[in-house]
């Protein structure tokens, strides 16, 4: 059966290691890549660019209305079809704001599948307004679709519990037989810690701490899910990826 690889990834703006970051996503060797925090400012696009290209991809959405997303997708890929950027209203959460860290997300529908990226907002309302407007455009697909990102939320609260009524935790439910990659472990401390160091990476995977998620339509079935927690990841950014194998229908 076919299958898709799928990655999310907070790029941390590319402000650690840009380079053991596209050595990351090259080693992962994925099908498309949704991105949370892509580089801004005046050189962002260029900069993103850039990093695709180092890392075998090339970018399908871009800034613009993603602001804080975006979406790479493989040569592998014979059909992208429908990729965009939706802009998200402002809801006057307590998030500082400027021009680069309004919300929105990245999507596409690429062989088939239609894949969202997004990255949540800190504020609890907020965030429940941006997920009303990301479940809608999930309930409007009519085939395999799969939303990647940061959730800025642990399992267990509203989002998860919310997303979960239509799309499977592909992490939860992929195979632990060694095909696909057991998960990592690392560990997170609490948002505002300098992300320097190892001992403050974000652990993508923790039952109780994991904030980022690859989540699937129950016509797409887990086949393996992995977190790549090698030193490259680990300078990289401060959050771990998730790679996650989804077979398609048919």
């Amino acid at each position: 059966m076919p299958v898709l690889r799928v990655m999310t990834y907070n790029l941390k703006g590319l402000k650690l290691d840009a380079a053991a970051a596209a050595a990351v996503v090259r080693a992962a060797d994925p099908d498309v890549v949704g991105v949370q925090e892509p580089p801004r400012g005046p050189l962002g696009r260029w900069r993103l660019r850039r990093f695709a290209r180092d890392a075998g991809l090339r970018v399908a959405v871009g800034h613009g209305g993603a602001r804080t997303t975006a979406l790479l997708v493989s040569p592998r890929a014979t059909r992208v079809e429908d990729a965009r950027a939706v802009r998200l209203p402002w809801f006057g959460a307590r998030e500082r704001r400027t021009a680069w860290t309004r919300r929105g997300y990245a999507l596409a529908t690429v062989d088939g599948v239609r894949v969202v990226s997004v990255h949540l907002s800190l504020d609890r309302l907020e965030r429940a307004r941006h997920l009303s407007r990301i479940l809608a455009e999930v309930e409007a697909t009519p085939g395999p679709c799969v939303v990647v990102g940061d959730l800025n939320e642990q399992p267990g609260g509203e989002t998860w519990g919310r997303l979960g009524t239509l799309l499977r935790d592909a992490h939860v439910e992929a195979p632990r037989d060694g095909s696909g990659g057991g998960p990592g472990d690392g560990p997170r401390v609490p948002f505002g810690g300098a992300p320097a160091e190892p001992a403050r990476t974000f652990s993508a995977v923790r039952p109780r701490r994991r904030i980022d998620a690859v989540l699937a339509s129950p016509d797409l079935v887990p086949r393996g899910a992995r977190v790549p927690d090698d030193d490259a990841a680990r300078r990289a950014s401060d959050h771990l990826p998730i790679v996650a194998e989804l077979e398609l229908p048919g």
